[in-house]
């Protein structure tokens, strides 16, 4: 489960188009910011991505990845051209293939890595859906398998892309638009693959091409509903639209921290789920927001804002630019147990010690976090013309204080009481065993 949006220059207060993304899986399923370079290959050379291999290309562009320690591709990507691309899982009444073939993060990466444009990404992945197909399980420590949607995006185009199978619709979006674990595209599309509305025929899906709508025909009922993916679409869309021709920054990252419940309580329900996703007891409530990123899609200098942590109500955006992320250091890569050398797993402390008590220990340290946050976003801006080396430490400072502050924030978030419920409290008991955090 995640949630994607991007407003074009039109939607923003600076007329600097900006892509934001939660990536929504296991709380135990690490997750890094990786850098990869620019690299060549010789002729026939293959890639291995995370089930099959595929011809690699014969130069691929430097990329920065949001990535889950265990597979090739990425949930969240920008390449050096300031291409920018996040993945959505999608569940159709046709059922998502089982057998190893790409998974929709490979898609991503693979298109980051051989595409400059928005529009070159777009055909890239249709390109390798129509060869290769989508397949195999995509979840860590469970079986799930679905169909993708993507939002790929650049400073001046931006297109959705939603896919069932190898069959696929496109269309370009002219404001602010957002995507989650639902399809949204109906029957409005720019573009199409040429079966996607004779298989919908084929199977019963719609009556007629003049009646076809792949929002309502595609989709499933059990995943679509139960994941919310509608509910928490119209909360990143409704919030996009309120705020049209004032977007900024801040503010996406504001809508990635939505909770829709005023006195909200991870700890409540086995059914709730929102933007800013919690972990909680029971098969609806398996994933938690483990990585965020916002990108202000500067023409020449991309600013990327990320956590490198989970959940964002208790995680601060740091900022990153593409000819600095190859000397960002963030100690060892994140697996599937406990690091304390890894920023990932130091975050989860104080994240999941903000739960057992969330309306009472977020406050100890909210009002620090958005004054902190505040700060690097500021700095940012301020460097946007700085040179490299000036930048890079910048965001190493950024992380380093940080860190610092999130140490201390635990010691004030251990003075408040803890407050357990029976439910959540037996569902991170075995997160945690898992983990190795007893």
């Amino acid at each position: 489960m995640c949630d994607t949006f991007v407003a074009t220059k039109s939607a923003t207060a600076s007329g600097v188009a900006i892509f934001a993304k939660n990536s929504d899986r296991h709380p135990n399923e690490g997750q890094a910011l990786k850098y990869f370079p620019a690299a060549d290959y010789a002729e026939n050379a293959r890639v291995k991505c995370t089930y099959i291999e595929i011809p690699q290309a014969p130069h691929t562009h430097a990329i920065l990845l949001s990535k889950p320690f265990w597979m090739w591709g990425a949930e969240i990507g920008v390449n050096e051209h300031g291409l920018v691309i996040g993945n959505e899982a999608v569940f159709s009444k046709i059922p998502a293939n089982k057998n190893p073939a790409l998974i929709g993060m490979d898609l991503l990466r693979a298109a980051l890595e051989r595409a400059i444009t928005p529009r070159e990404a777009l055909q890239v992945i249709i390109d390798l859906l129509e060869e290769f197909g989508q397949g195999g399980n995509c979840g860590y420590d469970k079986e799930l398998y679905y169909h993708n949607s993507f939002i790929i995006a650049n400073h001046e185009d931006a297109w959705v892309l939603e896919t069932v199978g190898k069959q696929w619709a496109a269309r370009q979006i002219k404001t602010a638009y957002s995507i989650s674990n639902c399809f949204t595209l109906g029957a409005q599309y720019d573009m199409a693959s040429e079966n996607l509305v004779q298989l919908a025929k084929q199977k019963g899906l719609t009556k007629s091409a003049s009646a076809f709508d792949l929002a309502k025909d595609y989709s499933d009922f059990v995943f679509t509903t139960f994941g919310k993916g509608r509910i928490r679409r119209e909360t990143t869309f409704r919030q996009m639209e309120e705020q049209k021709g004032n977007l900024a920054a801040e503010s996406m990252m504001a809508i990635l921290r939505s909770h829709k419940a005023p006195n909200f309580d991870p700890q409540n329900g086995i059914t709730e789920l929102d933007v800013c996703m919690h972990s909680g007891f029971g098969p609806i409530r398996g994933d938690q927001s483990t990585a965020s990123m916002v990108v202000y899609m500067d023409k020449d200098n991309p600013i990327i804002f990320a956590t490198a942590t989970s959940a964002p109500c208790t995680s601060i955006f740091k900022p990153i630019w593409m000819d600095t992320a190859r000397q960002l250091d963030l100690g060892v890569d994140p697996a599937g147990e406990y690091d304390p050398a890894s920023i990932f797993w130091s975050h989860e402390k104080l994240h999941r010690a903000t739960t057992l008590n969330y309306a009472e220990r977020i406050k100890t340290y909210a009002a620090d976090r958005d004054e902190l946050e505040k700060k690097f976003i500021q700095g940012a801006f301020d460097l946007q013309n700085a040179p490299v080396k000036e930048r890079a430490d910048f965001t190493a400072q950024c992380f380093r204080e940080a860190a610092q502050a999130e140490a201390e924030w635990l010691k004030r978030v251990e003075k408040v009481p803890a407050r357990k419920k029976f439910l959540y409290s037996m569902a991170w008991k075995k997160f945690n065993h898992r983990a190795g955090m007893e």
